[in-house]
């Protein structure tokens, strides 16, 4: 039995273009943070984790006497608990006469298949990180307007003043230019015309992709029912961890009401009831957004018509590190639900992670797991025979693991 020839340098020449097919031609890959200490050079398996540090938050006091805060370090920890591959395999008489010549063009097919799902897969994070949001899921996102003002609120409860970035439905975004032609900006307007695209607004670097995740509401958000306030659960430091409703119209026992990352707001204009407002994340002063909150589990609603809803973030209105609303929550208070929607998001910074650390090598089998030192972006290539069979065959395969600071990011909701 003859020795197979050695196919290791061709492996290796088109894993590194499929790396750079990989980062640009999906926009969550490419606006990520892939950078950690060491941590992009080391071999890593499923279950490595990372950390990064969050800044820190203070309090201060309106006197010259020293009111000495805990110092608590912030820290957010990313673990690498994705996987995915794809394969593809030929007899030795289809490799040497058919597609031997052709290998680069399946390599990159394999990783355009792999990054589409990578991408989906971080972009998950716009639906289930942030708590704060712009739009109800039934009005479009279609005007210059809205973006400017989805960004006015997103400043006003407190924003890293560089990298800011939106990535919008690629539906929404050629209606969103046709509302800007309209408007006397000619220079903008003859870029745009030329690309059809968003390009700089606001100070905002604008983005579209067509794997924006869709939230399927529970019940209160697709029947737009009310939601009333009549208790609330708190933790050692007071912050409501949880706060159970009455939902209008009596709908009884439902094991769907609410559903995970259901997204939630306080509505203004209750009778007898402030309206709540978050505080600014630096400085705690009262802003202009709406409490918003996301649930974090599935919630049925009793034959009473209750549901307890578990929130994040925690609602704090005790005077601490972690105080972020103005008026206590009250029975009363009344919060709507979205309904079903697709989910993009504005961050500003660096709040998106995403590591994808090498993978081990394959022996005996030949092996290329390359790094790319400037997107972050590693995949591993694996080329072996069947031992006695008539069989070669090639495995693309990766690691990852994604995370979306909350606080440095707002939802853009687009209706279904």
């Amino acid at each position: 039995m003859g020795v197979p020839a050695n196919v290791l340098q061709a492996v290796q020449t088109y894993q590194k273009a499929g790396l750079a097919f990989l980062q640009n031609s999906n926009c969550f890959i490419n606006l990520a943070n892939t950078k950690f200490k060491d941590f992009q050079n080391i071999t890593a398996n499923l279950g490595s984790t990372v950390s990064f540090d969050l800044p820190p938050r203070m309090t201060t006091t309106n006197s010259l006497v020293a009111n000495f805060q805990p110092a608590e370090q912030r820290v957010e920890t990313l673990t690498v608990d994705q996987a995915i591959s794809s394969s593809y395999a030929f007899t030795s008489q289809q490799f040497i006469f058919n597609v031997e010549e052709y290998m680069d063009k399946f390599g990159k097919a394999a990783i355009a298949e792999i990054g589409a799902n990578i991408e989906a897969n971080v972009a998950l994070n716009c639906e289930t990180q942030p708590y704060r949001f712009y739009g109800d899921g039934v009005t479009p996102i279609n005007s210059f307007g809205q973006l400017a003002s989805a960004l006015a609120l997103y400043r006003n409860y407190g924003a890293v003043n560089y990298k800011t970035r939106g990535v919008l439905s690629d539906i929404a975004v050629p209606t969103i230019v046709n509302s800007g032609l309209g408007q006397f900006a000619p220079k903008r307007n003859d870029m745009m015309s030329n690309s059809w695209e968003l390009g700089d607004f606001a100070q905002c670097s604008w983005h579209q992709s067509n794997l924006l995740p869709v939230h399927t509401a529970g019940t209160a958000g697709d029947s737009a029912l009310n939601l009333t306030v009549t208790a609330t659960t708190t933790d050692a430091a007071g912050a409501v961890t949880a706060i159970t409703f009455s939902v209008a119209g009596a709908p009884g026992a439902d094991a769907n009401m609410i559903k995970q990352h259901d997204r939630l707001r306080f509505n203004d204009g209750v009778a007898g009831q402030t309206n709540l407002r978050y505080l600014t994340f630096v400085g705690h002063k009262v802003s202009q957004n709406p409490v918003q909150f996301r649930a974090t589990a599935d919630a049925a609603s009793t034959a009473g018509s209750l549901v307890t809803v578990t929130v994040d973030p925690p609602l704090q209105v005790n005077p601490t590190n972690d105080q972020n609303i103005n008026t206590p929550i009250a029975v009363g208070h009344v919060a709507s639900v979205l309904p079903s929607h697709r989910a993009g998001v504005i961050m500003s910074g660096d709040p998106l992670f995403l590591a994808m650390p090498r993978l081990p090598d394959q022996s005996p089998f030949a092996t290329a797991a390359e790094y790319d030192q400037d997107t972050g972006c590693s995949l591993r290539m694996t080329h072996g025979a069947k031992f006695g069979l008539n069989e070669m065959g090639n495995v693309h395969d990766g690691i990852w693991g994604s995370k979306l600071v909350p606080e440095d990011s707002m939802a853009v909701i687009f209706p279904l």
